[in-house]
């Protein structure tokens, strides 16, 4: 079965721990929900945060999510002048079938702006 990568990323609205894990236990849920994937699919998960998030790891979340035995990854984001604040952004690596054309990035409160070309 063929490795696929799926684009991922939500904002937060605060720096709070809490928050960060429910708005990743949502994008993880919404990427296997369009993308009919089960979690037995996931390979492993790259998070990133941008550096105004210093409350948690963005992969609590995706542990609160039930992915305990996926290899998951946490990395700072790049600091940009002018980008978005307050964002994690993941990158699903998954067994699936299908053309990456089918592939379902989803991003979430206030990211689609990142990547209009990806939204649905």
């Amino acid at each position: 079965m063929p490795l696929r990568g799926i684009r991922g990323a939500t904002c937060l609205s605060a720096n709070d721990a809490a928050e960060m894990r429910e708005a990743v236990r949502e994008l993880l849920g919404a990427i296997l929900e369009r993308n009919t994937l089960s979690s037995d699919d996931i390979v492993s998960i790259i998070l990133t945060g941008t550096p105004d998030l210093t409350c948690a790891f963005p992969a609590a979340g995706a542990r609160d999510f039930g992915l305990v035995d996926v290899p998951l990854l946490c990395a700072a984001e790049m600091n940009v002048d002018g980008a978005l604040e307050r964002v994690v952004r993941v990158l699903v690596h998954a067994d699936m079938l299908g053309p990456r054309s089918e592939i379902q990035h989803v991003y979430l409160r206030g990211a689609e702006v990142l990547r209009q070309d990806l939204v649905q």
